[in-house]
């Protein structure tokens, strides 16, 4: 076996770099052990390193633990060396030490080969290595881009039985997994397990909560940090906890967090991208436009959070000044500010800053035509719907599930049925979005029979009806008088998707009912909707009337007026 490996390491040199003898013994005195270390000490390039280890190999050096350490760290430095090469060397070496191992791992790591990190773990534990606390971080990082849970707790399991479980380094990368995997309560608990806990663990367990949409968890684990002293929030804590306080619109505690960021820290670019989009997401655009106007660098995120804000407000004139004054117009930027034309039905505008963006060759991507798409759907301007249409494929843009949920939301608003489902048929994946989108267009176009044939193909496949799935349901049963099949549809929302219906689906099914004369069920259906108040109920009962009056219930009018 040992000679295998030295001949397939001999005929690997020799391929790689053919040496005359000359070249190959040009040294001046005769290599040792140690000379060929401080030479790849020395090394500058991968030439020289070639003729370095063709000497180690003339010496019995090639499996030799230290020559080989140095040979790999040099392959995988990422200005001089050659990861390939690294590769090659490593494939060929009997029994890589642990430094090896970890320089591979870390290195597919980086250049975001997960599956072949997780590979060369394998290779270790075969081996009967134990990995270290420059093993797991890396392994952790590549099992989290992965989404593997199972895989992930097995090496959990691991550092449970080694000594690394109180090493900080480890957890930290371990909570981090969880949290990549979805597993934010796994991560909680070695959080709530750590004896001392570091900004790391902080920032790691605020900003998973904050991805995984538990804001106010994450707010709560700031004010902790804060309550205990020990540990001060830096950058990371403030842009994520910021996150949360967008998110639920706690402006009360954003504006603490202002005060915080310029009284103990200093603040940078990123926390004053994340304080700006913060006060503009909360409709506080005075604030926010002093703080834009008073930032000495602003980035291309300033702008666009700032351009959006005046967006969302409907302030179009003032994004527009903006826009045109601003440095970085890039497809972002460009992109917020067809939304906001979109948004508020000023189609024509959108349209010609679409052809503006052209002139200027700022290439457009997908977000940019799915929102005038959008736009066409809203006006039904078939016409420009099908110029968009052939802009996509002229320019060979991809038609993925979005784009073509855009597409199918536009053909079928504009009439076209057939098209629409032309390309439904055409997607090769197709999610909740594309069939709702589909099952609406038949909806709304009275086509009750395909929507409902849809919303069955819909359920024997893996992907679950959302609201908007059941608002189009539930409004082709009302178009076709369907009671018993929207009874059953409104029933499934929570029976069989274990999904709360909403206020839509009951006006929905209010509809349908009324439609049909079933006032006295219509009645009994308002009175059982949970966490009613007047504001919510005053328009369903107002279907109700006008239904008492369209069947002549003067008793039932009389007391619902």
């Amino acid at each position: 076996m040992l000679l295998q490996s030295q001949l397939r390491l001999f005929h690997f040199i020799s391929r790689h770099y053919i040496l005359s003898k000359q070249r190959l013994f040009s040294f001046h005195s005769p290599l040792t052990k140690r000379s060929c270390i401080s030479l790849l000490k020395s090394c500058k390039s991968m030439n020289h390193l070639k003729q370095i280890q063709a000497q180690t190999f003339l010496l019995g050096l090639h499996q030799d633990c230290h020559t080989l350490n140095k040979l790999i760290a040099f392959c995988t430095d990422p200005t001089l060396g050659n990861f390939r090469y690294a590769e090659k060397i490593f494939n060929l070496v009997q029994y890589p030490s642990l430094f090896i191992y970890n320089v591979m791992i870390k290195t597919f790591v980086k250049k975001g080969s997960h599956k072949n990190a997780i590979l060369v773990f394998g290779k270790l534990r075969e081996q009967g290595l134990w990995p270290d606390n420059f093993t797991y971080p890396f392994v952790f990082k590549a099992i989290g881009s992965l989404g593997g849970a199972f895989e992930g707790q097995k090496i959990h399991g691991l550092v449970a039985k080694s000594a690394l479980e109180f090493d900080a380094y480890v957890v930290n990368s371990l909570m981090d997994m969880y949290v990549q995997v979805g597993r934010i309560q796994c991560s909680k608990k070695l959080f709530d397990e750590m004896p001392q806990r570091d900004f790391v663990a902080w920032n790691v367990l605020i900003s998973g909560l904050v991805k995984c949409g538990k804001f106010g968890d994450a707010v709560n684990l700031f004010g902790l940090m804060r309550k205990e002293g020990l540990v001060k929030p830096n950058e990371a804590t403030i842009v994520s906890t910021l996150s949360a306080c967008t998110a639920l619109g706690r402006l009360d505690l954003g504006k603490e967090i202002d005060h915080y960021a310029r009284e103990e820290l200093e603040l940078t670019t990123i926390m004053g991208n994340a304080l700006l989009d913060m006060y503009c997401k909360c409709g506080c655009l005075d604030i926010a436009r002093k703080l834009f106007d008073d930032m000495l660098r602003k980035n291309v995120n300033c702008w666009t959070s700032m351009v959006s804000g005046y967006v969302n407000v409907g302030q179009l004139a003032e994004a527009r000044r903006l826009f045109e004054i601003s440095p970085f117009r890039d497809v972002v930027l460009w992109t917020a500010m067809i939304n906001g034309y979109v948004q508020f039905n000023c189609f024509d505008e959108a349209v010609g800053l679409f052809q503006e963006m052209q002139v200027q060759r700022v290439k457009p991507d997908k977000f940019v035509l799915v929102s005038l798409l959008t736009g066409c759907a809203k006006l039904g301007a078939l016409e420009q719907g099908k110029w968009i249409h052939g802009y996509l494929n002229e320019n060979r843009i991809i038609l993925d599930t979005v784009v073509c949920t855009a597409l199918i939301e536009m053909y079928a608003k504009c009439g076209c049925i057939e098209k629409a489902l032309e390309i439904f048929y055409g997607l090769r994946k197709r999610d909740t979005a594309s069939w709702t989108s589909i099952i609406c267009g038949m909806a709304v176009n009275g086509e009750t029979s395909k929507a409902l044939e849809l919303f069955s193909e819909m359920e024997q496949t893996n992907e679950k009806p959302d609201d908007i799935t059941f608002i189009g349901v539930l409004s082709a049963c009302s178009h076709g008088g369907l009671v018993e099949e929207g009874r059953k549809v409104f029933d499934s929302i929570s029976k069989v998707y274990y999904m709360e219906p909403k206020l839509e689906h009951y006006a929905c099914l209010i509809d349908l009912l009324c439609r049909a004369g079933l006032l006295v069920e219509v009645e009994k259906l308002i009175d059982d909707i949970p966490g009613k108040d007047n504001e919510t109920i005053v328009p369903l009962y107002g279907s109700l009337l006008s239904a008492c009056r369209t069947y002549g219930n003067v008793e039932m009018g009389e007391r619902m007026a």
